[in-house]
């Protein structure tokens, strides 16, 4: 079994392969079931949530039954881990062959699972932001949002990109990475006035409030909302969501657990019929995206099991052939 690290996958990914990889997984369909939640109380402090993700490939769909694996992410969330400078996401990937159920490889869970998120919002923004889409905000500083700037910025012809955070110091560091990479990254000073002028806004955040409000959106605009990813928690407004053609990752997952679709459905704002699609419609082409350079359109993720499965394997198969 291959113990492949963080600093590998890092260095076997890329953002055209991932975006291709996941286009083709949702394309051609994977199997998974909704994720486990499990909530861990604590005598102090926030509770963590524990979460099982597995999936595994769909073997009526495969020419050679050789091709297919299972897998499964284990994933922690604990809000107060920022406290003591630790990312509030852990987590574990186990990839497993599809017919024996051997273990193929354990890969790291937390950059594994940075790259699928970002790389989920770029294969969303490839069908709903503007071609000429080239201002780019992003809501909080956290492990994901330099990501979130690449994985755009492989898709769109991103030239501006806004960090919108409540404490700049410690958005230095991602600042620092993404400007000694040479993307022209600035910490936004007035909020407001950068999502008004945003051709694309991401939010990958733990926020129980909402952080983008419907009224400063202008025509065209491209919503990507990726934190939130519970009932309890909530990144945009419900004018946001009316205002937006709406779709999501999953329609089983997103319409259960992201609070930006749950909330505003369970108070009647909206019907479900108002969530156009999900990524499976979107990479088959059985709904339309952007229907004009006027829209608004918004993503919402809570993330996939089967997008991990499509990123584990890339970097098994990958990691396999570099080693001859």
């Amino acid at each position: 079994m291959l113990h492949i690290s963080a600093a590998a996958v890092d260095d076997l990914m890329t953002w055209p392969e991932l975006v291709d990889a996941l286009d083709s997984a949702f394309r051609n369909g994977m199997i998974q079931p909704v994720r486990h939640h499990h909530p861990v109380e604590r005598p102090e402090g926030s509770p963590s949530m524990l979460l099982l993700m597995p999936a595994w490939s769909d073997f009526h769909k495969l020419e050679h039954q050789s091709q297919g694996y299972m897998g499964v992410k284990i994933v922690t969330v604990s809000p107060d881990n920022g406290l003591i400078d630790k990312p509030a996401v852990m987590g574990v990937y186990l990839l497993l062959d599809g017919i024996t159920g051997e273990p193929k490889a354990l890969i790291d869970g937390q950059s594994l699972t940075r790259w699928r998120t970002a790389a989920a919002s770029a294969l969303a923004a490839r069908y709903l932001a503007r071609e000429d889409a080239s201002r780019l905000v992003i809501m909080g500083a956290g492990a994901v949002s330099s990501n979130l700037v690449r994985a755009h910025s492989s898709v769109r012809p991103i030239t501006d990109i806004a960090l919108c955070v409540r404490n700049p110091k410690r958005a230095e560091a991602t600042l620092k990475e993404l400007r000694d990479e040479g993307y022209n990254a600035y910490i936004a000073e007035d909020h407001i006035a950068a999502i008004q002028q945003a051709d694309i806004v991401a939010a990958g955040t733990l926020a129980t409030e909402p952080l983008i409000h419907g009224k400063h959106l202008r025509p065209g605009t491209h919503v990507d909302l990726v934190g939130a990813f519970t009932p309890d928690m909530r990144e945009s407004d419900d004018e946001a969501v009316l205002r937006s053609r709406v779709f999501v990752d999953t329609k089983d997952g997103a319409l259960k657990e992201g609070g930006d679709i749950t909330q505003p459905l369970r108070d009647g704002i909206i019907k479900p019929d108002h969530i156009l699609g999900d990524l499976f419609d979107l990479a088959r082409g059985t709904v339309k995206g952007r229907v004009s350079d006027q829209d608004i359109t918004l993503f919402k993720s809570v993330g996939a099991a089967m997008e991990d499965l499509a990123a584990g394997i890339m970097v098994y198969e990958k990691s396999l052939k570099q080693q001859g």
